[in-house]
């Protein structure tokens, strides 16, 4: 029976991070058969629509309060379609909460069949493989040549199995199974669209940092903030929240290319990610990052005189992580609907804690996960305090003397999160004061200007004001859909320029434009937990 616990417990990305097989076969706490407990996961994500459809008629967990949705998900694949059946004995408990349904479960299972014109086992199999086929969306796995080590590209990815150049993204998606296949990218250059499901992370160019894993939409940031740039026009960069690290030698590389000797401070707050960021910064060969190892981003003084040739910064802060897709070896199971009531007690417990959630002085901001790790439920509470974190974080940033051009991005799909945060950035005294505006569409380098997904405007909502950007400025800013024909994650991004000969405003009481800190996008009701 520890295999059906280890299964459920496997998926869940409060316990457990990283790849499927990292997490089955890097783990010493399972007592199943790795290899047992992979197969249950991959068989039961095949049918899991059909079971689940199975399970709500029967309304199983109704009458079985032991049963997790996971549980009967795994419980009742097995029960179907396992030869041997429930791998546990007959006298089991869970094996017995199966047991006691039988009928039911038989009867329910049939007419599902039946729905589907299938006349045997086998017919359903193949019906099911052919559903999950149709709707499932291939997704490349998108790499980053690194050409501060290499810029052979052909001799790379020859060296990955053989692989064989196509045409655009259709091509690769679209080729035979167990084909590998790559393409080069349309917007950003050295990034290659590689098909689904190729190993990388053990071959000798993954290992030497020659190639580098990272979605397309995370490389438009750094692209966006340096693509068109000049060796006089960059100076020092700084990267508010570096860790793992991505984006950081994405920057170093095209500092390296158009010859500049600029700086990069790269922040993180984490001391288990500073070493991770470290670690990375190292194999990308990414020479000129200083590692500010926890450091907070917002605890930097502009006025620093290590930060006085700072002219770029790079900000993704924490987020919802709404945009970011689980990886594509970890299944998203359709889950049975739990229909049990909560007793009475539990639910005024729950009822206090969110009355406790929303009168404390100083709760915490719930961080965002990594470009590697699944989103956390958002709630309209939890985008109402990211939003005014990330305005302050942005403001911040708009302070550094010499600063003439940042890029603020997520992993959001929130409108509160991106455009409201624009509009809200616009309209703070720190951007009129030194005459920050967003940069337009026509002077963004080539491959982002011919992007054509750009920003939206929605119906604002009773939490939020909604964003009041002109149509120019809504233009400016950049979104990737998730799972959508360019293969990307969720995620926004928009960059902000300084007319630096300008002269700078004064503000009406006649004091510079060095504001307090609470001024603005400052979050009054959450203390500052840094990047994650």
């Amino acid at each position: 029976m520890a295999l059906y616990y280890d299964a459920a417990t496997i998926l869940s990305p409060e316990k457990h991070r990283g790849s499927l097989k990292s997490r089955i076969y890097g783990s010493s706490t399972f007592k199943s058969n790795p290899a047992q407990v992979y197969a249950l996961i991959c068989e039961t994500a095949k049918r899991d629509v059909f079971l689940k459809e199975v399970l709500d008629h029967v309304q199983l967990l109704h009458d079985e309060p032991k049963l997790t949705p996971l549980l009967a998900l795994f419980l009742c694949h097995d029960h179907f379609f396992a030869k041997a059946g429930i791998a546990a004995p007959a006298k089991h408990p869970l094996r017995q909460s199966i047991e006691r349904h039988k009928a039911r479960l038989q009867s329910e299972f049939t007419r599902a069949r039946l729905r589907r014109k299938c006349a045997s086992i086998d017919d359903l199999k193949s019906s099911l493989d052919r559903e999950r086929a149709t709707h499932a969306r291939p997704h490349p796995r998108w790499a980053r040549m690194n050409t501060l080590i290499t810029r052979d590209t052909e001799s790379v990815v020859g060296s990955i199995f053989g692989c064989k150049r196509k045409r655009d993204l259709d091509n690769v998606l679209n080729v035979d199974a167990g084909t590998v296949s790559y393409c080069h990218d349309a917007h950003v250059p050295n990034l290659l669209a590689l098909s689904p499901g190729t190993e990388v992370t053990k071959n000798d160019v993954y290992k030497q940092g020659e190639l580098i894993l990272q979605d397309k939409a995370s490389c438009f940031p750094a692209y966006l903030l340096l693509g068109n740039e000049s060796k006089e026009e960059a100076g020092d960069i700084i990267d508010g929240c570096a860790a793992p690290g991505n984006k950081t030698t994405h920057l170093a590389a095209i500092l390296s290319e158009i010859g500049s000797e600029g700086k990069i401070f790269a922040c993180e707050r984490d001391s288990t990610r500073s070493k991770t960021l470290r670690v990375m910064v190292e194999k990308a060969g990414a020479g000129g990052v200083d590692v500010l190892a926890k450091q907070d981003f917002l605890a930097l003084d502009p006025q620093d005189a290590r930060f006085g040739r700072v002219t770029h910064l790079l900000l993704d802060p924490s987020c919802s992580g709404s945009g970011i897709l689980r990886r594509e070896d970890i299944p998203k199971l359709a889950l049975p609907d739990d229909q049990r009531t909560k007793s009475k007690k539990r639910k005024r417990q729950e009822a206090e804690e969110l009355v406790s959630e929303d009168t404390t002085a100083d709760a915490q901001v719930d961080l965002a996960p990594t470009e590697e790790e699944a989103p956390i439920p958002t709630s309209e509470e939890r985008l109402h305090k990211l939003a005014n974190l990330q305005t302050r974080i942005v403001e911040h940033a708009m302070r550094f003397p010499a600063a003439k051009r940042l890029t603020y991005s997520t992993c959001s799909i929130h409108e509160q999160e991106n455009e409201v945060v624009v509009s809200r950035l616009l309209a703070s005294q720190v951007a009129q004061t030194r005459g920050w505006t967003v940069l337009p569409r026509s002077q963004q380098i080539d491959g982002m200007k011919r992007w054509r997904h750009r920003g939206i405007r929605n119906k604002p909502d009773d939490s939020f004001d909604g964003n009041k950007l002109t149509e120019e400025e809504l233009d400016a800013c950049i979104r990737c859909n998730p799972d959508d024909e360019e293969g990307t994650m969720g995620f926004f991004v928009c960059a902000f320029v300084r007319d630096v000969d300008a002269k700078e405003t004064s503000h009406s009481n006649g004091s510079s434009d060095r504001l307090d800190e609470n001024d603005g996008g400052g979050d009054e009701e959450g203390s500052w937990e840094g990047f994650d």
